[in-house]
């Protein structure tokens, strides 16, 4: 066949808008003839698809679709349900968990009852939030997906783009949502309750166990199954009780991790440069970079201040569980062993974990919850449950960062105020309370503006002698 004979950019071209479109497939005889050489056709048809279904939305937002199919794939594979007889077990730990967290905390039970859950309903159940928190990532990585595009593109060939930013957004973000999907699908194979990984994933006021990952938990810690699904229970309902009771919680976190979130931006120079050696019949390097975090550049200092007070009101939230679920265990005998196995577990993650913070660039571990947990545990000797769990009440008596590093500041601080004593002044009240009077005294010495003209205020030490 001579170069004449051999179909051109306009039979490629119109393949590629058949297929868009839905009226036919890949053949292989017709990419040979093309020159098109290297590709596997069933690759190429399943990138099509991608395409088609990024075309077929609406709007530019990101469709997650993706991520729920491949998530509900990975979590349903072994197709392991709960037996009514596991159900009942755990219906039993949670039941007694209930009694001895009331006896710890004088925050209230909750609504709906607790409930064993399998892999695919914490999928379900938790995949709104993921979405949530992952957004800002995946946007960035489809903006910066077009504009690699755009400097890999000769500038005589830019009319041929023309138009496709709305593709290109949703194609790349089509990408980072099944990579999501396929994490979320690993992490569900990892956690063991709803709490597990320490931000409110569950709806308020849920509290859940998954029994499908609880024999792995305990396999080698030769603890008796009862009391490990007692204090995996009991902790639990610490969790969701806290997060039931302070509804302004729930909120109060999700906005410090989009706030880090929304500053996360693509590193637009390595996705250029594997752009340019990317090879579609092998698109593993691509999928790895995006799952590694390869794609994220070094936090910025807004990012590592925002870092930083997640990092301490999740060991805040995580502190205080702790301490009310190891007061609520003391009749446990092994309770000490599986707090200290937990407090481990939290302090390493999974490899699901892992990913998920490579994922979105977001690590979700508390660096300060032994700090915390003895900052709560000050608070209880020196007050008591009611006083702590008060604190709370309202955002603005939650404890601080300053708090975890000085606890016994708040403890005084609290005592004082049982004992129905003015709060111990400090350097910055003095300032306040200097800058408030001398603007009083401004504003008095200052005539009315309706004033007639020559009035003046009274002088308030009286007649001056003549």
């Amino acid at each position: 066949m001579t170069d004449d004979d051999r179909p051109g950019d306009d039979d490629l071209a119109e393949m590629l808008r058949r297929l868009l479109s839905g009226q036919g497939g890949i053949d292989p005889e017709q990419l040979r003839q093309m020159g098109v050489s290297g590709v596997d056709p069933a690759m190429l048809q399943n990138v099509m698809r991608m395409m088609q279904g990024a075309m077929a939305g609406d709007d530019d937002g990101i469709d997650w679709s993706a991520a729920k199919t491949g998530a509900l794939h990975i979590a349903n594979q072994d197709g392991l349900g709960i037996t009514d007889g596991t159900r009942a077990d755990f219906d039993q730990a949670f039941t007694l968990a209930s009694l001895w967290l009331s006896e710890a905390t004088a925050i209230g039970d909750l609504v709906a009852p607790p409930r064993a859950v399998t892999r695919g309903q914490w999928v379900e159940a938790t995949l709104p939030v993921w979405q949530e928190l992952a957004e800002p990532v995946a946007t960035s990585i489809s903006d910066a997906l077009l504009a690699a595009l755009e400097s890999q593109t000769p500038e005589e060939m830019r009319s041929v783009i023309d138009g496709a930013g709305r593709l290109m957004r949703r194609v790349g973000g089509a990408l980072f949502a099944g990579q999501l999907g396929t994490v979320i699908g690993r992490l569900s194979r990892e956690v063991v309750s709803g709490g597990d990984v320490g931000i409110p994933l569950m709806p308020d006021g849920e509290a859940t166990i998954l029994p499908q990952n609880f024999a792995d938990f305990g396999r080698d810690l030769e603890i008796e199954q009862d009391q490990l699904a007692l204090a995996l229970a009991t902790r639990e309902l610490a969790h969701a009780r806290l997060f039931r009771h302070a509804r302004w919680l729930r909120l109060h976190v999700i906005s410090q991790i989009t706030e880090f979130a929304r500053g996360v931006h693509v590193d637009v120079g390595a996705l250029e440069d594997l752009a340019s050696r990317f090879d579609p019949s092998s698109p593993e390097e691509l999928r790895e970079a995006i799952e590694s975090g390869a794609l994220l550049p070094q936090r910025s200092e807004a990012q590592v201040i925002a870092l930083t007070r997640l990092e301490n009101l999740l060991a805040t939230i995580e502190g205080w569980v702790d301490v009310v679920t190891a007061d609520a265990l003391t009749r446990l005998p092994a309770a000490d062993r599986i707090a200290e196995t937990v407090r481990r577990r939290r302090a390493a993650g999974g490899p699901a974990e892992r990913a998920m913070a490579s994922l979105v660039g977001l690590e979700l571990r508390p660096r300060r919850l032994r700090e915390a947990a003895a900052m709560w545990r000050a608070v209880t000797d020196a007050v008591g449950p009611a006083a702590r769990d008060a604190l709370w009440d309202y955002p603005d008596l939650m404890p601080s960062a300053e708090d975890i590093d000085d606890p016994a500041a708040l403890v005084a601080r609290l005592q004082a105020h049982a004992r129905g004593e003015e709060p111990v002044r400090d350097a910055f009240d003095d300032a306040l309370e200097a800058l408030l009077d001398e603007e009083s005294r401004d504003d008095a010495a200052d005539p009315p503006a309706d004033a007639p003209p020559g009035d003046e205020p009274e002088d308030p030490t009286g007649p001056r002698p003549v």
